[in-house]
């Protein structure tokens, strides 16, 4: 089915320069030196910018395969390679025993090595029914991106949700997330399940 789309950067950045909205953005993810000061490995890797970029397209069309402490039971993605809807249960951030429909417009910039999903409150589903997301938190944009070189990767991540005003809560959840020593586990699932490399957490 066509997918109606957003001007996914254009959206994405008017949402994040409205003083409203509620912004966070993660330090950049330093992959190989995390491994490093934080991991055993069963064997040698040198994880690359190619690598991450290949997580992030596998984990933007499957964030229950990948981020299934966020996501429950099967999400759905619907549209082209590059442009799709992606829809699945979430946790909510501010109360994560509770779940909502989240659907987001996505966008894959292989140019620039970026992932971007707008937030949609409804949207079409494959088979034209309109969808509607759940009301328990409000609607969240995404940029994940790749940066840094090929033996040298940075993982970077931002989010902003459309507030009335800026919600402090919000940003704690975030800061504890940034806080984190290790990788995120998206990143620890690749690891095992598409490079067949078992790692321990130290």
């Amino acid at each position: 089915m066509e997918v109606d789309t957003v001007d996914h950067k254009k959206t994405f950045r008017a949402a994040w320069e409205d003083s409203a909205n509620t912004t966070c953005e993660l330090p950049p993810l330093d992959v190989n030196q995390v491994l490093a000061d934080r991991y055993e490995l069963a064997s040698p890797l040198i994880f690359t910018r190619t690598m991450l970029w290949d997580m992030e397209i596998r984990k933007s069309r499957r964030p229950d395969i990948y981020i299934p402490y966020v996501v429950s039971g099967a999400a759905q993605s619907w549209g082209e390679d590059d442009i799709f809807v992606r829809s699945s249960t979430q946790r909510l951030w501010l109360a994560p025993e509770t779940y909502g429909l989240v659907l987001e417009q996505t966008h894959l910039d292989h140019a620039n090595q970026i992932v971007t999903f707008i937030g949609a409150a409804e949207v079409p589903g494959p088979d034209g029914e309109l969808l509607h997301a759940g009301t328990g938190q409000p609607v969240f944009h995404v940029e994940h991106g790749v940066s840094g070189t090929e033996e040298r990767p940075l993982n970077t991540w931002r989010i902003v949700s459309l507030t009335e005003t800026p919600d402090p809560r919000f940003v704690e959840v975030f800061d504890r997330i940034a806080a984190s020593p290790y990788l995120p586990g998206f990143l620890e699932i690749y690891i095992r399940e598409v490079l067949e490399i078992e790692l321990t957490r130290r």
